[in-house]
């Protein structure tokens, strides 16, 4: 296959998401497709213009359809089924380090850490955190509220709820509002994903949650779960349908479009890190530009091929 010469375009033009199981995924006629294993068919996706493609065990992925998905700036993640346990992601952003040396010195200095976080309880529930409160206090007065929301979105829609529990070992074991919970937070975990990577941010240097390889992504998940995939799971687990996780990932889809949330991702990650009131890095004074200057692009900081 020859060069294709295609650019990123921005995260805030693109859909969601796109679950993919069973079929060989490849590039036909230049065109990104999955090809069914028993008939041949083939069914086209338009890859430059998803924010994150999924793909659940029975798919397989040629090297021509991994190119072309780095060169659109379409995130790739292997999920196993119903999207709740994530394998591997691909990285088509994140290539920017000026904003890896900024986010990371926001959460090596304890206070501005603490203003980050406190902007992130704002955007979160409508009001600025009380003042002289340390991270560890504010992230127990986030969990009891997170608590008390969980009880009122069931008791809105009808759901019984004992907690929030899930085992991704014994994902059977889970309850249905648990399950439907489960993979709503995994679908908006992977466009929280490929948002933070198109503007050119590390998804694990994070500032509430830490130590772990999404620790960003749940942070700025979490900003946003009661409004779009939280009511779309409970709605889903109050009709108890026989295969919830696929309505779940419709629900989502419909949530993410009415709260245009993948044009809101990137700024409101811009706007987090900028609570901490200080400029990116300067590159250092010996540092050696690019030999071949780069192009302007249309898509996100981050894009690799932009």
């Amino acid at each position: 296959m020859g060069f294709i010469p295609l650019k990123p375009i921005p995260e805030k033009d693109r859909m969601s998401m796109i679950f993919i199981g069973m079929g060989q995924i490849d590039v036909r006629d230049g065109a990104f497709v999955v090809v069914d294993d028993v008939n041949g068919e083939r069914m086209h996706i338009p890859v430059g213009s998803v924010a994150c493609l999924l793909l659940e065990p029975g798919t397989r992925v040629s090297h021509a359809a991994i190119k072309l998905a780095a060169a659109v700036g379409t995130l790739l993640i292997w999920v196993g089924d119903a999207g709740v346990r994530l394998y591997s992601a691909g990285q088509p952003g994140g290539a920017r380090s000026d904003k890896l040396l900024y986010q990371a010195q926001l959460a090596l200095d304890e206070k501005l850490r603490l203003k980050v976080v406190r902007k992130m309880f704002e955007l979160r529930f409508g009001e600025e955190p009380p003042s002289r409160r340390s991270i560890e206090q504010l992230r127990g007065m986030e969990g009891a509220r997170v608590r008390k929301t969980y009880q009122l979105l069931a008791k809105q829609y009808g759901v019984k709820w004992s907690g929030r529990r899930y085992d991704p070992k014994q994902w059977d074991a889970s309850d249905v509002a648990n399950q439907c919970l489960s993979s709503a937070t995994a679908c908006l975990y992977g466009i929280t994903e490929a948002a933070i990577l198109a503007a050119g941010y590390a998804p694990a240097i994070g500032y509430l949650h830490t130590g772990k390889p999404l620790s960003f992504v749940y942070d700025i998940a979490d900003i946003v779960k009661f409004e779009t995939v939280v009511p779309a799971a409970f709605r889903v687990a109050a009709r108890n349908p026989p295969m919830p996780e696929r309505e779940v990932r419709i629900a989502c889809r419909d949530a993410f479009k009415q709260s245009r949330i993948l044009q809101r991702l990137i700024p409101m990650i811009e706007d987090v890190l900028a609570a901490g009131d200080i400029q990116p890095p300067p590159p250092a004074p010996d540092s050696v530009p690019p030999a071949i200057p780069e192009p302007p692009s249309v898509g996100d900081a981050g894009h690799r091929s932009g």
